[in-house]
């Protein structure tokens, strides 16, 4: 812990008066960001570590948003990103090709066998792919004898795919998306296969796209699907002709222990959206991966105007090809997909044992590396919004050295870089109790 009196302390100050005069963060009551808990300013990392401006360790638990794969500052990503900035940083994908955008295409194809996903479509972000998703998806439908009258998507309760208008409109979470109804997409919202199977034959002969997050729901709670449950839904697809659209932002490049997670029921949408991890987080890239018939169905003469007319300033930034090349690397050289399971047995055994110590986590829920810890009073009870149960005990945690937020108001969230090691693991699970336990004290005894 640096003492008050450390040469850094002033400029940390300085750096923080800076922020509360002139930045707005997302997702932050800004009445009261700064007020409530001391502002850290993160200024570098190293493998799952995380060093603020004063010079404190901690844990990153948060993946920093859910993005970091292979720990921070992984030399082989770092030296691939140095060598493409002293090569050329950006030149638009508008008309022209990069090498880099070529090579990144063809290895994100080869992770499905047999190459069912041929086309890769590059953005900048979870929310842009998402809306790639969705307008390739609605005009290959309008430009598809037979089709035309496909117009909808479906998506189910608690979803989140982003906040660009498109996706924002399938969100199924009041407190993000209530307001911004009625723009976008039109969307219908079911909350499981029962639900989806019972929709009038009119909704589903109108509907050009489901959405799911396969085999785990992240803004809902990290509440996991029922086993089959994607299986069924990619039956359930193809037996309509609507497109399977699965959002991998989240669940993409080995969280929940596979690369995707639609691999668990041996599933291939028809549209597959990356981001996030695709560059282990180190720079912002996105794609999205659909199929040659989809493809197919936007050539034509110049006349027919069936061009996909979208896309971004950096549509395949080369920094990001280059970092999301070197991150796949690290997964064959370091064979980081075998070295999983120890690390996820180990995850789900120490949540079971945190709920079973600690009487203020209600329940613990895990897949892969993504553990979602509900807290609750002592005698089981929910705690108020307003409360702010969760966000309490994230702030109380950082003083035993373990950087993360709840999802919800009650549910913290561990998702560590895939890197952590079983030592840091059990470290993180003791922040957790401890900073529970800080938190809430006085209402264990």
């Amino acid at each position: 812990m640096t003492k008050p009196d450390s040469p850094s302390t002033g400029t940390t100050q300085r750096l923080v008066d800076l922020d509360l005069a002139h930045c707005w963060h997302p997702f932050t009551p800004q009445a009261l960001w700064g007020k409530e808990a001391e502002i850290l300013m993160i200024e570098s990392g190293s493998g799952v570590w995380l060093t603020d401006t004063l010079r404190r360790r901690y844990i990153d638990g948060n993946s920093s948003i859910w993005v970091n794969i292979h720990g921070h500052s992984h030399p082989h990503i770092v030296r691939a990103i140095q060598q493409q900035a002293a090569t050329i940083c950006h030149s638009s994908y508008l008309g022209f090709a990069h090498p880099l955008a070529s090579l990144l295409a063809e290895r994100l194809v080869s992770l499905f066998p047999g190459r069912p996903l041929s086309r890769v479509f590059f953005s900048d972000d979870g929310s842009t792919a998402i809306e790639t998703a969705l307008k390739m998806a609605f005009q290959s439908c309008s430009q598809t004898p037979g089709k035309e009258k496909r117009r909808h998507f479906i998506a189910f309760s608690n979803c989140y795919h982003g906040d660009t208008m498109g996706a924002a409109s399938l969100g199924g979470v009041s407190t993000f998306f209530s307001r911004f109804r009625g723009f976008g997409m039109e969307v219908r919202h079911v909350r499981d296969m029962e639900d989806l199977r019972s929709l009038p034959a009119e909704t589903i002969e109108s509907t050009a796209g489901i959405v799911i997050e396969p085999i785990i729901q992240g803004v809902n709670r990290m509440t996991p699907w029922r086993a089959g449950l994607l299986r069924e839904l990619r039956d359930f697809c193809t037996h309509h002709d609507i497109f399977l659209i699965c959002d991998e932002v989240m669940t993409g490049f080995g969280r929940t222990g596979k690369m995707f997670a639609c691999m668990h029921e041996g599933v291939t949408p028809d549209f597959l959206c990356c981001a996030k991890g695709l560059t282990s987080g180190y720079t912002p890239l996105a794609a999205c991966l659909t199929t040659e018939k989809i493809y197919n169905s936007f050539l034509g003469a110049y006349s027919d105007n069936k061009s996909f007319y979208y896309g971004h300033s950096f549509t395949a930034h080369p920094l990001g090809c280059a970092a999301a090349l070197a991150s796949l690397d690290v997964f064959e050289q370091e064979h980081v997909l075998e070295k999983l399971p120890p690390k996820i047995d180990l995850m789900r055994s120490l949540a079971e044992s945190l709920h079973k110590r600690n009487l203020h986590v209600a329940a613990t829920r895990s897949i892969g590396l993504i553990t979602g810890i509900d807290i609750s009073h002592a005698d089981g009870s929910p705690y108020a919004q307003d409360d702010r149960a969760g966000e309490r005990a994230c702030i109380a945690m950082r003083k035993h050295g373990l950087l993360t937020r709840p999802v919800t108001h009650d549910t913290i969230v561990l998702m560590p870089p895939l890197c952590i090691s079983e030592h840091e693991l059990r470290l993180a699970f003791d922040a957790i109790d401890s900073g529970i336990r800080d938190a809430l004290q006085g209402e264990l005894e």
